[in-house]
């Protein structure tokens, strides 16, 4: 074997049915084995969702959902396949992980998923044992590195020989159809392609919509997610008391989520007093203080992967609010409850923007870039944008049933003393919308 062969490349090997037999199934449908590979909710995660009266997702039907989504996405464009980089992606098609921030910036796994559904992944190296619980990957490959830290001088050749791995997968599966979509790839291996004769198309916009449509085992995923991260801010809220440092604070959710199976924190915004404005100022070691706003952004990717996009503004300690952080935080309030509630199917995102509430004239230059986006494993598509937005960044969509968005708002005047940030996930429905969020506002503030 030459230092370019793959290297393993095999039908994807199964848990041992054996073993199978030999053990329950978790509630997601999940092997119960205490030394399983897959990551997944604790124990604890699970007892709380029972008592909560929630239900799981049925991984297999979901995983099942999720292929046939990016399938119709392909056969509707005459495409061939997909070529997949980025880690979320390759989550959605596959349900695999391994090093998700890694990878992010390390492109060393790859997807290949056939119009027809046929599942071909590329992982790091001695890392087949990964996916071996998913029977919808055919193929474990290794071989997609072709960046510098990895291949140094020798990227052009390794991309050459990934490129003609994915040219021969076109061919099989494919036949004379040499149109593949691709979401994101290094220039050396985007040059190959090419090289080639295969016609690439943008797999962003494959895989965004494919994802922007939940079904019934996603949103339950993603009702679980929200439900352990609002256990979490609860544990939060109680650590924000005066004396501790913002990072004190934010550890509280990055242990709490660990500890339910979620898995990290895209961001860490949180900021405390004069910090909360302008935002997107990152925790640090700032203490904070009796009478102080503090306000946060979850950005949080809880169990399955799922996100749970929440911001909460609170009052630190048991002081009465001012009357200056009472009008901030109801401006916050009543925009996000009158934007959550005009939606419905079928309005289009210019309808959207067009019905919604504007902020008063001295709160909008410092005004969130959206007022309100889609999520799923991440933030997603769309966004839909603030009127003063819409003509240089607001693109044509339409609301559907099974689609989730964050409604947000910050509200602070340029100079001003503090801000408030608040947010609430929600799913479109057949007729008009349901909030998955359930954490309370804060009634001193909405007084």
């Amino acid at each position: 074997m030459t230092m370019l062969e793959t290297k393993f490349s095999s039908s994807n090997r199964k848990i041992d049915p054996s073993r199978r037999r030999a053990t329950q199934f978790k509630p997601d449908g999940s092997v119960n084995d205490n030394d399983r590979v897959e990551i997944g909710p604790t124990d604890l995660a699970f007892a709380e969702w029972e008592a909560l009266g929630l239900t799981p997702p049925n991984l297999a039907s979901m995983r099942e959902y999720r292929l046939g989504r990016i399938v119709q996405q392909l056969q509707q464009r005459d495409l061939a396949g997909i070529l997949l980089f980025d880690p979320l992606n390759i989550r959605y098609a596959t349900d695999s992980t391994n090093m998700q921030l890694w990878i992010t910036h390390n492109h060393a796994r790859a997807c290949f998923v056939s119009a027809s559904g046929y599942i071909v992944l590329w992982d790091f190296h001695n890392c087949e044992h990964l996916s071996a619980h998913l029977p919808l990957v055919k193929e474990i490959r290794g071989g997609a590195s072709f960046f510098y830290f990895e291949t140094g001088d020798r990227t052009h050749e390794h991309a050459a020989h990934f490129a003609k791995e994915i040219q021969s997968l076109v061919k099989t599966h494919g036949g004379e159809n040499q149109r593949i979509a691709v979401d994101k790839i290094e220039i050396a291996g985007l040059r190959e392609l090419d090289k080639l004769g295969l016609s690439i198309f943008d797999g962003q916009e494959v895989m965004e919509l494919a994802r922007a449509v939940k079904n019934e085992d996603e949103i339950n995923a993603m009702r679980c997610s929200i439900a352990s991260t609002e256990i979490a801010m609860r544990e939060m809220q109680k650590a924000t008391v005066p004396g501790v440092t913002e990072n004190d604070i934010w550890s509280v959710l990055h242990a709490e989520n660990i500890k339910r199976g979620g898995e990290w924190i895209e961001c860490r915004i949180l900021s405390s007093g004069p910090r909360t404005n302008p935002w997107f100022q990152e925790c640090g070691p700032r203490v904070v203080k009796s009478g102080e706003l503090l306000a946060f952004d979850t950005d949080l990717i809880g169990p399955y992967g799922f996100c749970a996009d929440i911001s909460r503004t609170w009052l630190i300690g048991d002081v009465e609010a001012t009357q200056e952080q009472r009008r901030l935080y109801r401006t916050a309030y009543e925009h996000i409850q009158h934007n959550m509630e005009i939606l419905k199917p079928g309005m289009t995102f210019s309808e959207v923007t067009e019905s919604g509430l504007l902020l008063p004239p001295e709160f909008r230059a410092q005004r969130y870039g959206v007022m309100m986006h889609g999520v799923g494993l991440c933030d997603e598509y769309p966004s839909i944008r603030y009127p003063e937005d819409l003509a240089e960044h607001g693109y044509s969509g339409v609301l559907e049933p099974g689609m989730a968005l964050c409604v947000e708002a910050y509200v602070g005047e340029v100079g001003g003393l503090e801000g408030v940030k608040l947010e609430d996930q929600v799913i479109i429905t057949e007729d008009g919308f349901e909030n998955l969020t359930n954490y309370p506002f804060e009634a001193e503030l909405l007084k």
